[in-house]
């Protein structure tokens, strides 16, 4: 997920919860360019979740915008029908 102030859009997430012992493990799996960041919500309230870094977003190179399928389970979706 990238951050943008003007232009975006917002997709459905999945909100999970992990103990925070857990965390750092869980963390050894997580290779860039992934990162865990603040996830702003409609509501206005925000959780940690998964954001790709902004430098590799603007770049374009080997990375695909999921925006329009309104959320990575409905890309993983169309993947598998395709």
């Amino acid at each position: 997920m990238v951050y943008v102030k003007a232009g975006g859009a917002a997709i459905e997430l999945e909100v999970w919860e992990m103990p925070t012992e857990k965390f750092g493990y869980f963390m050894q799996y997580i290779k860039a360019p992934l990162g865990i960041g603040t996830v702003w919500l409609d509501d206005g309230s925000w959780v940690y979740g998964f954001i790709c870094e902004g430098f590799v977003a603007q770049s374009g190179e080997g990375v695909e915008d999921v925006t329009h399928t309104g959320g990575w389970l409905n890309y993983l979706a169309g993947k598998e029908a395709q």
